[in-house]
């Protein structure tokens, strides 16, 4: 009886290994989403007044008003003006949404300028059900 209770505990084991190893954190791409970024005109209000809210500290946040979903990432207070914000990605997988950004600072003629900025995106893009990963 223990030979059988040991071969039932090492069947479990082994189920539980392969059960792991299939498992893969591997995000596989199903396809790249068309988005426009908004100038402050075109910010819904509403947005606009949690962005003003939020811009002093670094911040990500979504919006959605069931038509279309807005993505918005802010780098918080920077020294001088002349940043922009680079979008590298953004793009959907089986559960969710991946977008990544990159802040590109000022040119040498901006650094003299010492008037603080507050760097933000407003990304727009079709609505989908989805979590937003910032990577």
């Amino acid at each position: 009886m223990k030979r059988f209770g040991c071969f039932v505990m090492a069947l479990l084991l082994m189920v539980a290994f392969i059960g792991c190893s299939l498992q893969s954190d591997e995000r596989i791409k199903l396809r790249d989403l068309d988005f426009t970024i908004l100038s402050q005109e075109m910010i819904p209000e509403e947005l606009a007044g949690i962005i003003e809210e939020k811009e002093a500290e670094p911040f990500k946040l979504t919006y959605s008003d069931n038509e279309y979903l807005y993505i918005c990432i802010g780098y918080g207070e920077q020294s001088t003006g002349g940043y922009s914000i680079a979008v590298n990605e953004l793009y959907l997988t089986d559960n969710a949404i991946y977008v990544n950004t990159t802040l590109l600072g000022p040119d040498a003629s901006e650094k003299s300028n010492p008037t603080p900025s507050y760097p933000s995106i407003v990304i727009k893009t079709e609505y989908l059900d989805q979590t937003v990963i910032f990577e």
